[in-house]
């Protein structure tokens, strides 16, 4: 999850009685195998002592930057939507590296064409 993220920020109230996401998602942050993943990734903690509801805020290594309500948002829920994020990423750095258009465009005609990579079944077919 890390590897995607260049910064990690997670803000809550101690005494708050909504920060299990926070906790949770530090805890995932800080465990080996994501440390691994992104030694350089900043896990930035602040603890406040105001009535602000929790939050997490991620920055992706293109320096995009999400801010999630911990206390409405399950942190497994978090941590899918930046793997899924970072799949995209993936994705468009493969294509920059190759030269390719990013995004990729693909033609209104080409959209309209049959697909044909399936063969119909026969008659006698469907009802063996």
């Amino acid at each position: 999850m890390l590897k995607f993220l260049s910064k990690v920020r997670i803000e809550f109230n101690a005494l708050d009685p909504r920060i299990a996401s926070c906790m949770e998602f530090l805890a995932q942050c800080n465990a080996r195998k994501a440390k691994e993943s992104n030694p350089s990734c900043q896990v930035q903690v602040k603890r406040r002592t105001d009535d602000y509801p929790p939050r997490i805020t991620v920055t992706f290594v293109n320096g995009v930057e999400e801010t999630f309500d911990a206390t409405s948002t399950p942190a497994q829920t978090i941590r899918n939507l930046i793997l899924d994020k970072g799949s995209f990423l993936e994705t468009e750095q493969m294509f920059r590296e190759a030269g390719e258009q990013w995004p990729v465009i693909v033609p209104e005609e080409e959209l309209r064409q049959p697909f044909t990579g399936i063969k119909p079944r026969k008659a006698e077919e469907k009802k063996q």
